[in-house]
């Protein structure tokens, strides 16, 4: 017997916790979103900040933004005192006095609760609050088995079922992959139901077409009831900016659909660097704030006090090829850049993700992934999108390295968590027990902490090369392949009321039986 009174050596003990025998390893460190404990990086000083945010001024006032195909929203920013030139019948191009999208966004909340159908997993987005979700928008799924092949709705609920799984995401996300079995303007109620069905998480909705977007919303009414829609945000659609400098009708008219009924959404270009953005970084980073707060405003117009979230998107490109290139510094940097603003700005951040350009869940997979996800922790990011499955330059969603991304977004939280200094951390009582020259397996201090003094990977192997190699020298793509496996046969559904999902099957069968399937 031991000291503590129990059997075996304290490096036993603590395995038989990690293990199975004791508490679920990092179950302290659990939440259903993190909050920071360590302040995101200031990198730029107050006059480079100043200048960019007059380029962003700028460029809104002497060149403005092109909108397309939505006279509404060139109504509403006329009325708010844009300057309106029409360049065709359905072409404008407007222009903003300085400051003039500013004070729009001063309605905007700077933090916000998107409620989730289990109360225990709503989220809080801006603020110190930070929310990790899946990839979004692949047209491929790839796995070691099958190889990369076009996305399909069993991938799709695949995923959703994946991220329920992890403890490490906070939300199940949106358009994880592109279902493609289904017709192009139907899918989205596939994809909205199977968020409801496989996630009792909060969920993105569709923005491919402003009725995609309102049968999202109204689906959430028959989820959450009618009424509480009203009062709470419970969808957010997530629109991208059609770079350099346009706004397109399906865009202004979706992000309008969403405001109108009370419900978040998501603003960002998708900027390469040389090709729609310049390739300057701070260049980049003036143009994107304005396209973002400018896309931000039409929300604040419809609705004032509707929640909205910055976005940002930095991407360079190999200046040899043009081909996106994606987890580099320099769009690192541009993260970080983006988040000082938006700090300035008060309003919640999208920003950054693991990005990679990697065709296999590979070591330049990581490594890109990390120099991206770590520009999103640090600049303050408050909604990072992309933070699992993302491979081939965001056109493949990976099962292996989905699980390989939510064991990094494990880490992370203890990353976010920063240190703590008091008297049992400074642990002066593990070294006094017993001395100079003593381990310090036995002591008090150690037992104590020992469940949860450290992250525990799920998927790094930390044995010594001879055990490794006797046990058939597994690298860490086939332990993700045979760990998403394990996750799918051992997930289990969150219960959902038979009525409500009545009601959600028979909101899906009259949408779908009132057009034929389109396939573009």
């Amino acid at each position: 017997m031991t000291a503590a009174g129990a059997p075996g050596t304290a490096r036993q003990r603590a395995r038989r916790g990690r293990t199975g025998g004791g508490a679920a390893p990092n179950a302290h460190l659990r939440v259903p979103w993190i909050t920071r404990r360590i302040p995101p990086h200031d990198l730029l000083d107050e006059d480079s900040l100043e200048r960019i945010e007059r380029t962003s001024e700028r460029i809104l006032a002497e060149i403005g933004i092109e909108f397309r195909d939505d006279p509404e929203t060139v109504r509403l920013f006329r009325e708010a005192g844009g300057e309106v030139r029409e360049i065709s019948k359905e072409v404008w191009n407007i222009r903003f006095e300085p400051g003039m999208i500013r004070e729009i966004l001063k309605t905007a909340p700077s933090r916000f609760t998107q409620h989730a159908r289990n109360p225990a997993n709503s989220v809080e987005i801006g603020g110190d609050a930070v929310v990790f979700a899946p990839s979004y928008g692949s047209p491929f799924v790839m796995d070691l088995d099958r190889g990369r092949r076009y996305g399909t709705i069993e991938d799709f609920r695949n995923f959703v079922k994946l991220g329920q799984s992890s403890p490490w995401l906070h939300h199940s996300g949106g358009t994880i992959c592109e279902p493609t079995d289904i017709a192009v303007n139907k899918r989205h109620l596939d994809m909205v139901y199977a968020h409801i069905r496989h996630s009792d998480r909060a969920f993105l909705g569709s923005v491919t077409a402003p009725e995609r977007a309102a049968d999202s919303i109204g689906m959430c009414r028959i989820l959450f009831g009618a009424d509480f829609v009203d009062r709470n945000c419970v969808i957010m659609g997530n629109f991208n900016t059609t770079s350099p400098l346009v706004i397109d009708g399906v865009t202004s008219r979706g992000i309008r659909t969403y405001a109108a009924a009370g419900q978040g959404s998501i603003h960002l270009p998708f900027l390469l660097g040389g090709a729609v953005s310049p390739l300057t970084m701070a260049g980049s980073v003036a143009q994107c704030l304005a396209e973002s707060m400018t896309s931000c405003a039409i929300a604040q117009l419809v609705h004032p006090g509707v929640p909205v979230v910055l976005g940002s998107f930095q991407s360079t490109i190999s200046l040899r090829s043009g081909s996106p290139t994606f987890g580099t510094p320099e769009a690192a940097l541009g993260s970080l850049a983006m988040g000082q603003l938006a700090r300035r700005l008060n309003l919640p951040l999208r920003c950054a993700g693991n990005f990679t350009n990697s065709k296999l869940p590979d070591a330049q997979a990581m490594s890109q992934g990390l120099m991206s996800m770590m520009s999103a922790v640090q600049c303050g990011a408050n909604y990072i999108l992309h933070s699992a499955g993302f491979l081939d330059g965001l056109l493949s969603m990976s099962y292996e390295k989905f699980v390989m991304d939510t064991d990094l977004c494990g880490a992370l939280h203890v990353y976010l968590r920063g240190i703590e200094v008091n008297e049992d951390a400074l642990g002066f009582e593990a070294l006094a027990e017993l001395g100079p020259g003593q381990h310090l397996f036995s002591t008090a201090h150690t037992l104590r902490h020992y469940q949860t003094a450290y992250w525990d990977s799920a998927l790094d192997d930390n044995q010594p090369w001879e055990t490794w190699d006797e046990q058939g020298r597994i690298d860490m793509a086939a332990r993700a392949n045979a760990r998403w496996k394990k996750l799918l046969a051992e997930y289990e559904a969150p219960p959902l009321d038979d009525g409500i999902d009545e009601g959600l099957r028979d909101f899906m069968a009259r949408k779908k039986e009132a057009v034929p399937d389109a396939w573009y």
